[in-house]
Formats: C-alpha cells, sequence, structure tokens
C-alpha cells in the first residue's frame, strides 16, 4: 500500500495549492489600487458580494479538489490493485513452468538413464558373440588344415602343385571358350558390317552433286556473219597474230564454219580468251590496242571470277579462314578439267560425300572437310614440275595447313599407306565421286587401249597366269603360277612390273601391282 499512500498524498498536495492560488488570485489587489492602509477595513467588506461570490467559488473548488482526488485515488487503487494480480499470476505462471520443466527433465533422465542400461547389455552381449565366433573361427581353421594335410597325403600333391594343376585346367577351359567366343563375334561383325558399310555408303553419296558434267577442251565463239573473220585475221595477220600471242592460245577459223574455234592446254587462258573474243565482237573495233586493252582487262576480270568461284566452295562445304591465296588458286578448278569432269563440282561432290561419311563414322569431320577441299590442288599449279600430290602437298605446307590434312592430300591416291581412318575416308569420298556414272568421259579407245598394255605389261613376265587391270586402270592384279613362283618371289615380281608399267607407259595418278600367289590341292573321294 506504500504506492497508494504516495498517490493520495500528491493528489492532496496537488488540490490544496490548487486552491490557494485561487483564493490568492481572488484577493490579489490591483497594482493601481492605493495601498492597504487607504482600503477599507476587512469587516467593511463582509457583506460585499464579491467575497461572498469566492468563498462560493472556493468552496466549489475544494469539493471538486475533493472529488478529483477521491477519483485519482480510487484509479490508483484499482492500478495498484491489477499491478498486483498481475504479479500473482505472472509468479504462479512461472512456478508452474519452473514445475513443468523440472519434470519433463526428471522423465529425460529416466529414458538415458533406461537406454544407457539396455546399451550396457547390449555391449556385454556382444562381446560374449564376438569371443564364440573367435572360438568358432579358430575351430574351423583347425579342421581346414587338418583336411589340406590330409588331401595332401592322399593325393601326393602339394598345395602350390595342385592349384597349378587346377590352373592350367581352367586356362585350357577358358582358351577354348574365348576362341569360340571370338569365332562368333567376328561372324556376327562379319554380317552386321557390310550391312553397315552399305548403309552409310549409300547415304553420304545422297549428300554428293547429282549434275553430270561433261566438258571438253575446246571452247567456241559464234560469228555474227562470216566476213567477220577477216577483220579478225586484220592486215597481214596482225590481229590474229596479236590475239594469240597475248592470250596463248590458237584460233582455227576454218574447221567450222560460223564458229571460231579457241583451242589451249590451258582452260584459263581459253577462257580469258573466249570472253575477250565475245567483248571484240560486241565492240567492233578489232585492231592490236583494243585487243591488247581487252585481253587484259579480261584477264583481271578472270582472277575476280576465279576468286569468287573460290570463294563460294570454301563456303558451299564450310570451309571458313583459309588464306586467301588458296582460296585464289582454288578458284582455278572453275575453268580446269580431269577427264571431262569440272573441278568445281568433283570437289564440290567428294567433299559433301566426304563430310557425309565422317559424320557417319564419328571422326574428324574439319580434317575430312579440308583433306576433300585440297585434294587435288596441285593439279592447277602450273608453276612448277612433278605430280599433282607432290605438288598439292608442297603448296600446303608452304601456308602452314595442319599435317593430317596435308596427309590426307598425300595419300589420297594410296601413294603411300593410310596414316588415318580421315585419310582413307578422302581416298573413298574421292573414288565415289569420279567412279559414278556419267562423272567423268574418256576417249573409249584410249581407254581400252591403256587397260590393255598394263595387262600385257605384267603378262610378258613368266610364271604370270592371268593379269587384270582394274579401278580404271589405277590397279593392276597379276595372278602368278605357285610352282613357277614361290612366296619369296612374289615382292621382287610385283616391283618389277611395277618398274616396267613405269618406265613404258603414260597413266594419270598411278598404278598399283598386286601379286596373288596361291596353292590349291584337290582330291576326289570315290
Amino acid at each position: 500500500m506504500d504506492l497508494i499512500t504516495v498517490i493520495l498524498a500528491v493528489v492532496a498536495g496537488a488540490a490544496g495549492v490548487l486552491i490557494s492560488r485561487v483564493l490568492f488570485n481572488s484577493q490579489k489587489p490591483k497594482q493601481e489600487e492605493k495601498p492597504l492602509a487607504e482600503v477599507v477595513p476587512e469587516k467593511d467588506l463582509e457583506g460585499e458580494a464579491i467575497v461572498i461570490e469566492a468563498r462560493s467559488k472556493a468552496k466549489e473548488i475544494i469539493v471538486e479538489a475533493k472529488d478529483e482526488a477521491l477519483r485519482i485515488r480510487s484509479q490508483a487503487e484499482e492500478e495498484a490493485r491489477k499491478i498486483k494480480e498481475a504479479s500473482l499470476e505472472e509468479a504462479r505462471r512461472t512456478k508452474e513452468g519452473t514445475l513443468e520443466l523440472e519434470k519433463a527433465l526428471a522423465i529425460r533422465k529416466t529414458e538415458v538413464e533406461t537406454k544407457e542400461k539396455d546399451i550396457e547389455q547390449k555391449v556385454k552381449t556382444l562381446r560374449a558373440l564376438k569371443e564364440t565366433l573367435e572360438r568358432k573361427q579358430e575351430e574351423i581353421e583347425g579342421l581346414h588344415k587338418k583336411a589340406q594335410d590330409e588331401l595332401e597325403r592322399v593325393s601326393s600333391l602339394s598345395k602350390e602343385e595342385a592349384r597349378n594343376l587346377l590352373m592350367q585346367s581352367i586356362d585350357k577351359e577358358l582358351a577354348q571358350e574365348k576362341g569360340k567366343k571370338i569365332r562368333e563375334i567376328e561372324e556376327e561383325i562379319k554380317h552386321t558390317s557390310e550391312k553397315t558399310a552399305q548403309e552409310i555408303l549409300v547415304s553420304a553419296m545422297r549428300f554428293g552433286a547429282t549434275d553430270i558434267v561433261v566438258e571438253h577442251t575446246t571452247s567456241k565463239v559464234k560469228l555474227p556473219d562470216e566476213e567477220v573473220k577477216g577483220r579478225i585475221i586484220g592486215k597481214e595477220g596482225r590481229n590474229i597474230r596479236t590475239f594469240e600471242e597475248l592470250t596463248g592460245v590458237d584460233l582455227d577459223l576454218d574447221s567450222s564454219q560460223g564458229e571460231i574455234i579457241i583451242s589451249s592446254f590451258d582452260p584459263v587462258r581459253r577462257e580469258v580468251a573466249r570472253i575477250a573474243l565475245e567483248k571484240l565482237l560486241a565492240d567492233g573495233r578489232i585492231q592490236p590496242a583494243k585487243i591488247e586493252e581487252i585481253v587484259q582487262k579480261t584477264q583481271g576480270d578472270v582472277e575476280h571470277l576465279m576468286f569468287k568461284a573460290g570463294d563460294d566452295l570454301c563456303h558451299k562445304v564450310g570451309a571458313y579462314n583459309v588464306p586467301r591465296e588458296l582460296v585464289q588458286i582454288l578458284g582455278r578448278f572453275k575453268y580446269r578439267f580431269s577427264y571431262g569432269q569440272n573441278m568445281i563440282e568433283h570437289t564440290l561432290e567428294e567433299t559433301k560425300i566426304g563430310i557425309a561419311l565422317a559424320h557417319e563414322l564419328g571422326i574428324n569431320v574439319d580434317v575430312v572437310r579440308l583433306g576433300c577441299l585440297f585434294h587435288d590442288i596441285g593439279k592447277v599449279v602450273t608453276e612448277d614440275e612433278g605430280t599433282h600430290i607432290q605438288l598439292g602437298v608442297d603448296l600446303l605446307r608452304k601456308f602452314k595447313i595442319p599435317e593430317e590434312v596435308i596427309a590426307c592430300v598425300a595419300e589420297h591416291h594410296e601413294d603411300k599407306p593410310f596414316s588415318s581412318i580421315e585419310s582413307a575416308v578422302v581416298n573413298l569420298a574421292d573414288h565415289i565421286s569420279g567412279a559414278r556414272p556419267g562423272a567423268r568421259s574418256e576417249d573409249y579407245q584410249s581407254y581400252a587401249t591403256r587397260l590393255k598394255e598394263l595387262e600385257e605389261a605384267a603378262m610378258s613376265f613368266d610364271g604370270v597366269e592371268k593379269a587384270y587391270a582394274i579401278s580404271a586402270g589405277r590397279e593392276v592384279r597379276v595372278f602368278v603360277s605357285p610352282e613357277k613362283v614361290d612366296d619369296y618371289s612374289t615382292a621382287f615380281l610385283a616391283r618389277e612390273i611395277a618398274k616396267k608399267i613405269e618406265l613404258e607407259q603414260s597413266y594419270p595418278g598411278v598404278v598399283k601391282v598386286t601379286v596373288i600367289r596361291e596353292t590349291r590341292v584337290s582330291e576326289t573321294a570315290k
């Protein structure tokens, strides 16, 4: 109750101060009034209305102050009661929480003690079981040793000897099973691989260019009338002579009426001459100065056309970042033909086939792509001497092309054994492109003569029974008599036949000589 007493004392003090201020303010004289000595005596003011009113107000204020004090006291007592009740409730709750916690701790302690006892019991059981197992293990080892000694005594074999004998028997059985399994797998692979290879080749050939391109080694220009031939020849033949000197071609004005036949071993020169002659005929001013001007301009235009053709070829096969000089050389394929097959079309076709094969086989597609693209680039290198394979290899090394690609170029005619599967794919794609019907044209008589000469060269050696030229004259298969030629002489015979063909005959690419010797023995059952 100390708090209530303090509150009541404060309220009473506040009420007293309030009453004192009211009385003081009601009786306080004004500053302008006279001193108290001059005022009417107090007893004369008792009956004044203002005094009566002031006293009445004072009583009212006192009553109000008391009421306010009582109200404040009641509120204070109520607040104190509520505070006390809240304190008692909090204390009760705290006590109940403490009891609950103590109860939970006691239960947890009991559980822990129970688990400890269970664990101790399990540990004792496991120890006893371990001891039992150890005793059993010792007994088993003793019995095993005793049985092993008895077995060695009965079989007269030591442990190592018996082990080796058993391993030999197992190895023999495993070898037989392994050989049988290998044969089964080989048969299965042989059965499925041929079908898979056929499917891959057919699928790859579908990606090749299918246009049949047959070209000739001469070009023709139609004339508007026969009188133009005289203007082309010029006075004393100066026009035709200037034209042939600048272009490096021969003009045949007499073989065909209404046409001029342009012939040259170089297809680029022939194309320059054809375009320049057409421009001269369109211009009409045929004279040495004009001829020189048009030929020079045409040469620049053809160079530009060849670069564009090489660039288009690279983009069609997906070969980027190719050196500009190589792109320019590849553009020469536009006017280069091999057995009547345009080199641009052949390279595009072969590269598409090679890429398809590489995807099917899961090998390096980029190496095959560049190998097919550059495989015949040596055919348009006219500055140096050598086979087109060697010229191509030297050119690619000059521009630091990867060695894997160079190997594909060097091996695409099987001059060297294949160093990678990519080289074999480039070779196969080249064969597919060149061997399809209509891809190449060649004089039948000269082709047949060349094959016959190859066979005759092989048949000229002793011991040779049969010889066949195959693969368009790129290979000669020679069958020898086993009675006259032994195994050691076959290599010497193959080398001698190849040397004879190399010295006496002319042929494109290379010719592979294969000598076959086999022995057959037959008997008749009666």
